[in-house]
């Protein structure tokens, strides 16, 4: 039997390889809207206006997100053009930057199996490749955050002085990308390990005052960004007022604001929000992770610190969303992987074995119910790809000794074929019902280059994807431009029966099926219910007399 198997090693790497292939087979779907389209299109205007600066959005000022995701999006679209994967390529290589360091720290802290498994649990957890479709600032934190720890990790051990200078660089980056909370795993990680471990001398040490120091120097460029843009200019309007400080809204509202439901995007919380969250957001692995808490004799308090700390404060936070748990991602697959090392029977439990075939079968139903339910169109390269991870499914028996390794990998594949399923079958069907980007490549085809106005709609995916400008009309101006040439609008088909009984010319270039893809209903997904829940949008060309 020896002689046939493959090594642990060899197959975790496998693995973890085919983990990457599968975080990119998106990289080409359609952006999806709002969060993601609105990005994209922010970073198309920097480049088109070559300011890099100010941020602007739906025609004005825009004052939410810091700026560095934006500075990569725009050096990849110098490189790439203004491309669905060149939006996604650098939150992907920053999500992969997460999975290098989550290797490392693990690696440091217990062992090369337990780093392996931990990288293979991080790359297949179901929310974390989700978000590869829906892009937002997550990627970039994921890998930002395991980045600074790692680094501040080998500093406060007496590493070479550079690892104090990268855990700021990278702790700078990721308050440029998410404020100033994007600190507090980081902080947490480093003070909570030093606190419960009595290590007080390295925690009362200069060093740390010098990363402060370093990481306040290093967010400088996104300071005078905000003071430029908002700070000198007190008359510009945002959140409905004027004299809104930037400076005052990266360091405050933005953050603590939010938090406190008190700064001027607000949301409404469940302090158990994201403990059922995760239940599916980490599959196949969370219920694993929830034992894992309980476990006793911690070998290292890093990533239990990082994890719990903030993830107390998300529950109490007012303002909640899943995607907020992916920056916990590396710390929950460490303590995971640690965990299912810790089985040492080479079948692990028999909680261990039930709970990954349940998981497995789940996936494999849950496949076949979508196929079924929605009847997506069919890929053949999904096809081939199904049937040899299929195949490396079986073959695992005859190469992977002991039911923890077998298991461990079949979940692993299982969710290749799923996340292929839904990235190469299911993305690509639905996102022709995304409006915005369908009507925007229909315009490039059809519409020569001619500007699309918006009409009691709006849409962010259609400003990135569309060639021609989008231009904002109010109903002066949109008589004013109709009765020089003839404009076109993007808007619901009703509007053109509107438009003519006050004078308007109206014709109907093209209908489209519209849905918010980004909440999907069971009428939606059901293919016989499907017609009864779309909307219409349409491009219409009116002129005035």
């Amino acid at each position: 039997m020896q002689s046939s198997t493959f090594s642990e090693s060899r197959i975790s790497w496998l693995v973890m390889a085919a983990a990457v292939l599968v975080n990119f087979s998106g990289l080409n779907i359609t952006i999806l809207e709002p969060d993601g389209a609105l990005y994209a299109g922010i970073a198309k205007t920097m480049v088109q206006t070559g300011n890099y600066l100010d941020l602007y959005a739906d025609g004005g000022p825009w004052l939410d997100k810091p700026h560095f995701p934006f500075w990569m999006m725009a050096l990849s679209y110098h490189l790439f053009g203004f491309t669905t994967w060149a939006y996604k390529l650098p939150a992907i290589l920053w999500l992969m930057a997460g999975a290098y360091y989550t290797y490392r720290f693990a690696a440091k802290l217990y062992n090369e199996q337990t780093a392996r498994w931990a990288v293979c649990i991080l790359l297949t957890a179901q929310h974390l490749v989700l978000s590869n479709n829906d892009v937002r600032a997550e990627p970039y934190l994921t890998g930002m955050i395991i980045a600074s720890v790692y680094h501040f990790y080998r500093s406060a051990e007496r590493g070479p002085w550079y690892h104090l200078v990268a855990g700021a660089l990278f702790a700078a980056f990721a308050v440029m990308t998410k404020g100033m909370f994007a600190l507090v795993p980081i902080g947490s990680a480093i003070a909570g390990h030093l606190l419960i471990t009595k290590q007080w001398r390295r925690l009362l040490h200069l060093q740390w005052l010098l990363a402060v120091i370093l990481t306040g120097i290093f967010i400088i460029p996104e300071l005078y960004a905000l003071y430029q843009q908002f700070d000198q200019h007190p008359e510009l309007e945002v959140f409905g007022r004027t004299g809104v400080s930037g400076i005052r809204f990266f360091f405050w509202d933005s953050q603590f604001g939010r938090f406190m439901n008190t700064g001027p995007i607000r949301g409404s919380g469940d302090p158990f929000f994201f403990l059922h969250t995760l239940l599916w957001a980490f599959l196949p692995w969370s219920l694993f992770l929830y034992a894992a808490f309980f476990r006793r004799g911690w070998r290292e308090y890093y990533c239990l610190c990082a994890a719990l700390v903030t993830f107390v404060l998300f529950s109490l936070s007012r303002f909640q969303l899943p995607h907020y748990l992916n920056i916990l991602f590396p710390f929950f697959a460490i303590i995971t992987a640690q965990y299912l090392m810790a089985l040492k029977a080479p079948d692990g439990t028999k909680f261990y074995r039930i709970t990954l075939k349940v998981i497995i079968a789940i996936i494999f139903v849950a496949i076949a119910g979508l196929l079924v339910l929605y009847r997506p169109q069919f890929n053949w390269y999904y096809a081939i790809a199904a049937i040899l991870l299929a195949g490396a499914f079986v073959l695992l028996r005859e190469r992977v000794e002991g039911q923890k390794a077998l298991l461990f990998y079949r979940a692993c594949i299982a969710t290749f074929i799923l996340n292929l399923f839904l990235n190469w079958m299911w993305y690509p069907d639905m996102m022709q019902y995304q409006s915005g980007s369908t009507a925007a490549r229909y315009a490039n085809r059809e519409l020569q280059d001619q500007p699309v106005s918006f009409w009691k709609v709006n849409s962010y995916a259609m400003p990135y994807y569309l060639d021609a400008p989008v231009l904002r009309y109010d109903s002066l101006q949109l008589r004013e431009a109709a009765a020089l040439a003839p404009v076109v609008l993007f808007t619901v088909p009703e509007e053109a029966d509107a438009l003519r009984r006050i004078g308007y010319r109206c014709e109907m270039v093209k209908v489209f099926p519209h849905f918010y893809v980004s909440k999907l209903d069971l009428p939606f997904v059901n293919y016989a219910t499907r017609q009864q829940a779309l909307d219409k949008r349409c491009l219409l060309r009116v002129s005035y007399n």
